[in-house]
């Protein structure tokens, strides 16, 4: 299977239409409809089928787009670890779901680069539906998530205690309702948390799916959030922020995979997680009110 042929699958399905497809990948579009015709008669499947406006999958185009996402992954990766730059001796690829990026994917990759300089760093983020199938197929060496699945050839532990708290740009007690609630999307198991723990029917002045970007709305805008400790610490040390008076909080684990046949030839690999769970007890919440 040629992967300029699979590569060039993804774009058409990313466009929607052969032209456009060929404009990106500066070819013509005959030359993009001859790889796909290659593609479908290696697969002995159609996969796209022409209509007016352009091009749409197929039942079966459909199955294939996430083993063509996978095909390129894994050649990309393996065009980096080949071309390792000079003076390094290693590459780790690292996974990490976007929720946990910040406080925690940051910090495995600081105290990568700060105890293993000779180490280079590939870094992977994405959805916990994006990270799970890199877990699977070995795209990473490493990964940071909250739903790490079994996978063969990998070692799940839990890493630390994620602890979701609300917090507002004034010091005050638990309402019923903040008029000036942002909700930040943590996921369908916070979804369900905060439907139990506040069945109200007012809305959110403003939703996000990132919670950086939500603490940057308040701190600008004021108002409140429920946001994980690891990002709003320093805020709060600052006193820029406050943790509500007795409103409940949240937790949710975070698990480390890690790939045996990679890690357990790092000599550097204990030494970084030891360090990352040091960096790690600095963010150990206070006793509830």
């Amino acid at each position: 299977m040629n992967l300029s042929h699979v590569h060039t699958f993804l774009v058409v399905m990313e466009t929607g239409n052969l032209n456009k497809a060929a404009a990106k990948l500066n070819v013509t579009q005959s030359t993009v409809t001859a790889r796909i015709n290659a593609l479908e008669d290696v697969l002995g499947q159609t996969l796209l089928r022409r209509v007016k406006s352009g091009a749409e999958l197929t039942a079966t185009g459909s199955k294939f787009v996430k083993h063509a996402q996978i095909l390129m992954q894994v050649w990309n990766q393996a065009r980096h670890d080949t071309s390792l730059p000079r003076g390094f001796d290693d590459v780790c690829n690292l996974g990490c779901t976007d929720a946990l990026w910040s406080g925690a994917g940051e910090l495995w990759l600081n105290t990568t680069r700060s105890r293993c300089p000779t180490v280079a760093v590939n870094v992977e983020s994405g959805s916990e539906a994006e990270v799970r199938p890199w877990i699977i197929n070995s795209i990473v060496d490493v990964a940071i998530a909250y739903e790490a699945p079994p996978a063969t050839g990998f070692s799940i532990s839990p890493l630390f205690e994620d602890i979701f708290i609300e917090v507002a740009t004034v010091e005050r007690g638990l309402m019923r309702w903040d008029p000036m609630y942002v909700y930040v999307d943590h996921g369908e198991e916070f979804r369900r948390w905060h439907a139990e723990t506040f069945p109200v029917d007012d809305t959110a002045v403003v939703t996000f799916t990132n919670g950086v970007f939500a603490l940057n709305h308040i701190l600008k805008w004021g108002g409140s959030a429920y946001l994980p400790y690891r990002i709003v610490k320093d805020r709060m040390d600052a006193g820029q922020i406050f943790e509500v008076k007795d409103a409940p909080r949240f937790r949710r684990t975070a698990y480390l995979a890690r790939s045996i046949a990679r890690t357990q030839n790092w000599s550097w690999f204990e030494d970084v997680y030891a360090g990352f769970r040091q960096a790690a007890k600095e963010l150990e919440l206070p006793a509830p009110w």
